[in-house]
Parts: structure tokens; C-alpha cells; sequence
């Protein structure tokens, strides 16, 4: 193996993903979110893998645009809109959808010429309080958007859950019935579920969902795996042992001394750190997987190396292959050690670390 260490992606598992929520989300067509490079896994390959999706959806005009020059064709979705003329042009000129949640996006709209028709979805805020249009707002929003010259090609509308990833929170359901209510009437096209709210216990499926962190086969659930709901890891970060130390008991290992061996150890130096996404703060005895079998980290995260106990483990060697998250070790679980989610895991690998396509 010549790199140490590497995210290694497997695009089956991306598929048979996007199959489990296409299963579970039923009519509803599935909008793959592919922003912050595919939540790491690299925007290009993965909408690339991911051909039978029915759009995409990335948080920025940047993204959208990289994915056009790659041959991408599905509809893509500007999920934060665009906030200047010279973008409103560029979107059109690529074809984008556009998500519009501000009176100034309305306003680029009205005063742009041309005769580009945009699929619009308009944001309403029922509580996240983040994007879109407040519900006593959105009727004057709605009309604007029915005003303008030339027509949209179509409006569509969407909202955002704050806590789909706690389950019976009343917040969610508070959350529909102010998106039902503010909609009432109205015969759009509707998005609302996240990840979240694909696999989650309240109907928001509605006629659009936009997976991201299951489509790369993490839950998003803090008493779920991804396993239980049927989906599989994308990405392995998988790494290398580099070295080898027989230390003493009493003998303490990496900065700070901060862990000291309780006996005879065998420690095996891996090529992994903060210089690759690892956190810094991740805690001792976070279980890596050597030669497959789990070793407890010891000691602190440095830039470029980590250490684990392998004392139990007589046959590792320099070579040896070691994985950091992945099939038999969750990124959930790490991200608990590690006191954070898999989102930032996933999105937090470096860009020193090489994406292989397996």
C-alpha cells in the first residue's frame, strides 16, 4: 500500500443507500445533498456514482458549477439561492434551480432580463429560524414570485426540521402544522425531510426528500445505527501503522504526557491526525480497528500520528492496515468519542487525504 493514509469510497454503497431511501421515502423523488464535497467524500465522484438520482443539491453556486463542468445533467438545486445579479445570471446560464428565502432574492429576480424561466422552491420558516420566509411573510413572498415576467418555469416550497433527529419531538410536529397551515390551499410540489426525517417517526416524505448524511450510510439518530436502518458506509478511512514502541509500565506516550501505560505495552504509532481531520480532542480509549480487531487510542491526537494500545495484538507489524471509521466501526460511534456528530467527521476529513474509489 503506498499512502498511509486515505478515504476510500465505495459507490455501491452510495447506491444501495440511495436505494433504502428511495424505499422508505416511496413516491417521493430524492434530491441526493451533495454540498461541503459530498459531505467529504468528494462532490464530483459522487454525484457521478449517483445516476439514477433525481437531483442534486448543493449550498452554493461554486459547487453547482463544478458539477455542470463535470457532465452533470440532473436538475441541481441552490439550496442558500444566490445574493447578486451576476450569480442570478450564472444559474441561469447553467440551469439551475434556485431556493429563494429572502425579499432581495425576489428582488434580483424582478429586475433581471432575459427570458430564463427558473424552477423556484421558496423557503418558509416555520421555526428553525435560520432561512426563509416567516408564515406571515410568505403569502407577499408567493405573490411577488407569481408576478414575475417571465414566469417561473415552476414554484415549488420547502422548510427545514430543527430536531428530526430526536424522535417525537414536539418541535417537528409543531413544525408541520405551521408549514400546513401556512400552505393551505396552495398545490406546489413540497419538500421537508432531511435524513432525519425520511427515517424518522412523523410523515414528512412529502413529494421531495433531500438525504444527506444517510445517503453516506451514517444515522442520524443518537439511538439508531446506520445498520439497523438499512444503510451501509461510503467512506473508510482507513490508515497505516508506522511504528512500533515497547514501553515500560509507568512510561507515558505523546504530548503532554497524558496516559500513562498500566503495565508492559505494546504501542503501535498510526499515520492519522488533526493535520487529517482527526479531532484533537477525540478521547483516550477511542477503539481503531488493527489488522480488524479494535485497540484503544492512548494518548493525544497530534498533527500527524496516533498511538494505540495493540498489546493484545502480537502479530501487528509497520504495515500493518488500521481504520479510523468505516465497515465494523461506525464514524456515529467515533463521533461520540469524539463529542461531536458524523457530520463534522465526515466533513472534516482533509484535503491531504486522498479519496480512492473503490
Amino acid at each position: 500500500m503506498s499512502r498511509l493514509i486515505r478515504a476510500v469510497i465505495e459507490p455501491r454503497a452510495l447506491r444501495h443507500n440511495l436505494s433504502t431511501i428511495r424505499d422508505r421515502a416511496r413516491r417521493a423523488r430524492v434530491m441526493a445533498v451533495v454540498k461541503a464535497n459530498a459531505y467529504g467524500h468528494g462532490l464530483v465522484p459522487t454525484a457521478l456514482s449517483l445516476p439514477d438520482a433525481d437531483a442534486f443539491a448543493v449550498a452554493r453556486l461554486e459547487e453547482g458549477l463544478a458539477l455542470r463542468a463535470a457532465g452533470i445533467t440532473q436538475p441541481i438545486v441552490l439550496l442558500e439561492g444566490v445574493f447578486t445579479a451576476e450569480q442570478l445570471l450564472e444559474a441561469a446560464r447553467h440551469g439551475f434551480d434556485l431556493v429563494v428565502h429572502d425579499a432581495l432574492q425576489v428582488e434580483l429576480l424582478e429586475e433581471m432580463t432575459g427570458s430564463h424561466r427558473f424552477v423556484l422552491w421558496i423557503k418558509i420558516d416555520t421555526g428553525m429560524n435560520r432561512l426563509g420566509f416567516p408564515p406571515r411573510e410568505f403569502p407577499a413572498a408567493l405573490e411577488r414570485v407569481q408576478r414575475l415576467k417571465p414566469a417561473p418555469l415552476e414554484v415549488r416550497l420547502l422548510t427545514h426540521l430543527a430536531c428530526a433527529d430526536e424522535r417525537d419531538n414536539r418541535m417537528t410536529n409543531a413544525q408541520l402544522a405551521r408549514f400546513r397551515e401556512t400552505t393551505r390551499g396552495l398545490d406546489y410540489l413540497v419538500s421537508v425531510a432531511n435524513s432525519a426525517g425520511i427515517f424518522g417517526n412523523a410523515q414528512v416524505n412529502f413529494d421531495w426528500v433531500r438525504p444527506g448524511l444517510a445517503l453516506y450510510g451514517a444515522s442520524p439518530f443518537a439511538d439508531a445505527s446506520a445498520a439497523q436502518l438499512g444503510l451501509e458506509p461510503v467512506m473508510s478511512l482507513e490508515s497505516s501503522v508506522i511504528a512500533l514502541r515497547r514501553i515500560a509500565a509507568g512510561e507515558t506516550v505523546g504530548y503532554g504526557a497524558a496516559w500513562t501505560a498500566p503495565r508492559d505495552s505494546l504501542i503501535a504509532i498510526i499515520a492519522a491526525g488533526y493535520g487529517d481531520g482527526l479531532p484533537r480532542g477525540l478521547e483516550g480509549g477511542t477503539p481503531v480497528l488493527v489488522a480488524g480487531v479494535r485497540a484503544p487510542l492512548v494518548g493525544r491526537v497530534s498533527m500527524d500520528m496516533i498511538a494505540a494500545d495493540v498489546s493484545a495484538l502480537p502479530e501487528v507489524h509497520v504495515g500493518t492496515g488500521v481504520v479510523l471509521w468505516g465497515p465494523g466501526l461506525p464514524v456515529e460511534e467515533i463521533a461520540r468519542h469524539a463529542g461531536t456528530i458524523p457530520y463534522e467527521l465526515l466533513c472534516s476529513v482533509s484535503q491531504r487525504v486522498p479519496l480512492e474509489l473503490r
